[in-house]
């Protein structure tokens, strides 16, 4: 064979902790995996189903993780297709085996996985938390954890932290539940199935509302960052992935998507959420056939209807404020004689006009902000009035911020309270922190209220089983 030194093309492979490397001449160009996936017209997540991950919504499928890798398939030019696997080993085989592009697992991976595939640059720091239930174990130092088994998931990244930790407290102990998920351990401590979990923070952070009685008893080193991962073969991929993250349009999504898919999680402490659902067993079955039957009337979903009314009245027919809003949509005089609403304090044509109200806001958004931003504009407008929705997405225009994204309006209206900005918008002054904290407690008594109805249903259909019954009054 007749080689030409000055063109001569080379490759070696070096086999490293368990993949292969290729590594190359000047002269030797990269196999350009990213022409193939444009070829083939589709970019392929690979994640498991999940609050942060994956998971079918109101207004189709949502997830941190989706949301964030959908807008690299948009920079890409390529439509998202999703392919869900169970646990870490069996992302990263798919990965491995060309089931999928880009790995977004939403934990940090475990050393194992890592050096088996090409890493992204990390994007969100999450820690690891000891979880326990009020009136469970009184932990009140690292030292005490020696006490007690910390369980935790196949796989996690945590299993650092806690070699961490054994390295001060030599006795702690742990144990791993396999084919689990976090989210399952978070539901055994609330269930008192078991006395404390390690999971990561932003876990806990998207399922707290649903346990309000759990609590972060220590918070442990820092578990990583969460990051994308690749098969070690498509480096082109990788590298595109890596540039992608270094522009400022990417971080300004990923703010968007943290505040989007986080920050409403805040605005509830504990004495709230377990007042929540006690009213939903106790309240909400007086007046839920009117918030079905006004919601049907509207094309609204009646559970949005209802934890609206909560937020307004906490479901109290008879509710009034000192600024003189009225009834159990706390409708105002001026707002309830525009709807055709003669008694306030009538709780069925009130939720009645409440509801219309709420559409018709709906309606003057426009069609042009997509769901469900358009509801949580809504909402916003419910609370501040439209005029002031509306100044609030020209301040969003006018520092260079999508008016037709939550997020974004989010943002700026608390700016409405500061002389420099009202001042020169039509509407002027408005309480835009209030309207924030509004729509945010709105989203997590709508997370909150489907799986609190489940809880009754079960309880009730447990009434006759005496085998059921002592679960279902966890």
């Amino acid at each position: 064979m007749r080689t030409n030194e000055g063109k001569r093309r080379w490759l070696v492979l070096i086999f490293l902790g368990g993949f292969l490397v290729i590594a190359g001449g000047n002269d030797a160009p990269l196999p350009d995996d990213l022409a193939g996936l444009r070829a083939r017209g589709e970019l392929v997540l690979v994640t498991a189903a999940g609050a942060g991950t994956y998971h079918m919504g109101p207004h189709g499928p949502g997830g941190f993780e989706y949301d964030l890798v959908k807008a690299f398939a948009t920079h890409l030019g390529l439509p998202l297709r999703v392919h869900l696997v169970d646990d870490e080993a069996a992302m990263v085989a798919a990965i491995l085996a060309g089931a999928g592009d880009i790995l977004a697992a939403g934990f940090p991976l475990d050393p194992q996985s890592s050096q088996r595939l090409l890493l992204g640059p990390g994007y969100l720091p999450v820690s690891t938390q000891i979880v326990g239930r009020r009136g469970g174990p009184p932990i009140r130092g690292k030292a005490a954890l020696a006490e007690y088994t910390l369980w935790m998931t196949d796989g996690s990244a945590s299993l650092e932290s806690l070699e961490a930790l054994r390295r001060t407290v030599p006795d702690v102990s742990w144990r791993v539940l396999n084919a689990y998920r976090p989210e399952d351990l978070l539901r055994m401590v609330w269930k008192r199935s078991l006395p404390l979990a390690a999971v990561n923070s932003h876990v806990l952070a998207l399922n707290h509302y649903l346990y309000p009685e759990l609590t972060v008893l220590q918070t442990l080193a820092p578990a990583g960052q969460l990051r994308w991962a690749t098969d070690p073969r498509n480096r082109r991929l990788n590298q595109t992935i890596h540039e992608w993250f270094t522009l400022q349009t990417t971080r300004d999504i990923i703010d968007g998507l943290v505040d989007f898919h986080y920050s409403h999680l805040e605005a509830l402490d504990y004495v709230e959420l377990a007042r929540f659902n006690r009213r939903v067993k106790t309240r909400l079955p007086k007046f839920r056939a009117h918030f079905e039957a006004a919601a049907a009337s509207t094309g609204l979903d009646w559970h949005l209807v209802a934890v609206q009314a909560y937020q307004e009245s906490h479901w109290d027919p008879k509710a009034e404020s000192y600024t003189g809003v009225r009834g159990i949509m706390m409708l105002t005089r001026d707002t309830a004689a525009h709807m055709g609403l003669a008694d306030r304090m009538d709780v069925e044509t009130s939720i009645m006009a409440g509801t219309r109200y709420l559409a018709q806001l709906h309606h003057q958004v426009g069609q042009r902000v997509p769901e469900p931003d358009r509801t949580l504009m809504a909402l916003a407008a419910y609370n501040i009035g439209f005029g002031h929705l509306q100044d609030a997405r020209i301040l969003a225009r006018r520092l260079d911020k999508p008016d037709d994204r939550w997020h974004a309006v989010r943002a700026v209206l608390p700016l409405l309270e500061h002389e420099r900005y009202y001042r020169t918008l039509s509407n002027g002054y408005a309480r835009g922190n209030e309207a924030v904290v509004y729509v945010d407690r709105i989203r997590t008594f709508y997370k909150m209220l489907p799986p609190a109805l489940e809880r009754l249903a079960a309880a009730s259909a447990s009434v006759d089983n005496p085998l059921t019954a002592a679960e279902s009054q966890e």
